[in-house]
């Protein structure tokens, strides 16, 4: 059985254990399945970077109450956030990174922002 390079497909002659005809195929190999495999990590990178922009941008004084609606009509996604904080009363916050939002009654959030330690 023939042994083909993983990336042009030509023959391959010599070791065994040889994957690809030269370096550039190999390269060109690992950069696309690298590529591949990275590309839904990149999209929720990106989704979570707007949505920490957008809270951000809202909350200049790092506490404030508006409608869910404004965060949607600027293109915020609140399925994905970083990590969620539950206080002690039972309240769940949101986060993407250090920005934050409670959600409240009549389709009403409150913006936070993390204190440093």
């Amino acid at each position: 059985m023939e042994r083909l390079c993983l990336d042009c497909h030509a023959v391959l002659n010599g070791r065994a254990d040889k994957k690809f005809c030269d370096d550039q195929c190999r390269t060109n190999y690992n950069n696309r399945i690298r590529t591949e495999d990275n590309s839904y990590l990149n999209e929720v990178n990106r989704i979570l970077k707007k949505n920490r922009d957008i809270l951000r941008n809202k909350n200049p004084e790092g506490k404030i109450k508006l409608k869910r609606e404004t965060l949607l009509r600027k293109g915020f996604d609140f399925t994905y956030h970083t990590h969620t904080y539950a206080t002690q009363k039972g309240q769940v916050y949101y986060f993407c990174y250090e920005q934050g939002y409670l959600p409240l009654e009549n389709d009403e959030v409150l913006l936070v922002k993390r204190e440093e330690k």
